[in-house]
């Protein structure tokens, strides 16, 4: 299965955005990915980000707070697709929580 930057995989029980680059992903077998939220965060952005594209049936918010690297081999079935301006908006979200 190959994993690219934007898809939407159910990992652990719930949805994960990946966000890492189709090179990473591709050569370590791992990706980093954020979780999906289906309650309403109050942190805000950029702790947190409603899902606007990647057709999950509910409204849904990625906690970008809360990164993970996942192996590629605990992802289940995707579950869509967010598009590459969304996660560019996701990522700078996370820059602004790490810093340069």
């Amino acid at each position: 299965m190959r994993v690219r930057r934007g898809d939407l995989f159910r990992a652990g029980g719930r949805p994960h955005l990946v966000v890492s680059r189709d090179a990473f992903n591709d050569r370590t077998g791992t990706a980093i990915a954020l979780p999906v939220a289906r309650t309403p965060q109050n942190a805000g952005f950029p702790l947190s980000s409603t899902l606007v594209t990647g057709r999950l049936p509910k409204r849904s918010w990625v906690k970008i707070g809360q990164v993970r690297t996942v192996s590629t081999l605990r992802f289940g079935r995707r579950l869509g697709r967010v598009d590459a301006v969304e996660v560019d908006r996701i990522v700078e979200g996370l820059f602004d929580i790490v810093g340069p």
